[in-house]
């Protein structure tokens, strides 16, 4: 039997008014220029299973690299998050044990309170999860500061089979081959010095991202999915 290879790929509705629509407004918010006051922040989040050894490896040598036993154990899970400001080039990772509304909610506070304390709103680019929403900061905080959070927030949710439109998914693959893969990490202390450490690491180099994918290039290259006008 031939086998085919398979490449996995988020393939784009057809003839779809609201994605279109989506779309277009993230493009758009893409081509802004810096604005201090009002920054744009992409988040995304991804589950990590966290994995310890069961055999010390052998350090590794001139005549031979480091040697890990296949076996391993498994040491539970944590969610990653990764919040982006694009033109600033700053990135910040977190984890936590879990990825509820309210640790959700948790991080968004933390990056208002410190990082956009004198931002007058931030621009939060995310997928339209159950867990990313206005109602999750009334789960974790009383009603006076969520209200304060919410006020200062303005959403732009990618559209559904549309995660590639946001920087933030780009950045957590880049983490990922770069800082965590083929490697056993098995507890969240451990996961949180590594990828916070790659994070300092690219902070200083200010690596900003410069997204070139434009609504004129939208409008050529996926005329598919924009619908067409009866006469």
């Amino acid at each position: 039997m031939t086998k085919r290879k398979i490449q996995y790929w988020v393939i784009p509705p057809e003839s779809d008014s609201e994605f279109v629509a989506s779309m277009e407004d993230i493009l758009d918010l893409y081509s802004m220029p810096y604005n201090a006051s009002m920054p744009v922040v992409c988040m995304d989040e991804q589950p990590v299973q966290l994995l310890n050894e069961t055999r010390a490896s052998i350090v590794g040598t001139k005549e031979h690299p480091q040697r890990v036993d296949y076996e391993y154990e498994r040491a539970g899970t944590a969610c990653i998050f990764m919040f982006v400001e694009p033109l600033a080039g700053w990135r910040k990772v977190s984890a936590r044990s879990q990825r509820t509304k309210v640790d959700w909610a948790f991080e968004v506070e933390e990056l208002l309170r410190t990082k956009y304390a004198e931002a007058e709103k931030v621009i939060l680019v995310c997928d339209n999860l159950n867990t990313h929403t206005r109602g999750a900061f009334y789960e974790a905080f009383s009603v006076d500061k969520a209200r304060e959070i919410v006020k200062r927030l303005e959403f732009r949710y990618t559209p559904k089979h549309g995660s590639w439109l946001n920087i933030s998914e780009n950045e957590l693959s880049s983490m990922t081959r770069q800082c965590l893969k083929n490697r056993r990490i098995g507890d969240i202390s451990t996961l949180r010095s590594q990828t916070e450490a790659w994070s300092n690491t690219i902070n200083i180099k200010q690596r900003g991202v410069e997204w070139q994918f434009t609504i004129g290039d939208a409008r050529r290259k996926l005329k598919s999915i924009y619908p067409k006008i009866k006469d």
